[in-house]
């Protein structure tokens, strides 16, 4: 089961904790500012994945994966992916890291 996990620089990031395997990750970058990561994740066995704020106090979450919206295949991730992060004509791109 593949997911889509996000960093927001200087407000949270998620970490790839055991049985959460990065298979690739993209910079989301909007108007030439990157404002985001995403990465496409496979989970083997996972109950729950970690966000940890950036600011103190470091709150740290641990949400369930079964919120997360899953997808059967890397591609179907991909296709997804793609459809959140463009709108129109806008000035947007996903650079893979």
């Amino acid at each position: 089961m593949f997911v889509i996990l996000t960093t927001k620089p200087e407000e949270f990031h998620t970490v790839m904790g055991e049985g959460v395997t990065s298979v690739e990750s993209y910079d989301y970058i909007f108007y030439g500012r990157k404002r985001a990561n995403f990465t496409i994740a496979e989970l083997n066995g996972v109950d729950r994945i970690t966000i940890i704020e950036d600011a103190p106090p470091h709150i740290t979450n641990k949400v369930p994966s079964k919120l997360f919206e899953s997808f059967e295949t890397l591609e179907e991730a991909r296709e997804e992916l793609n459809t959140l992060t463009h709108y129109g004509s806008m000035d947007i791109e996903l650079r893979l890291v």
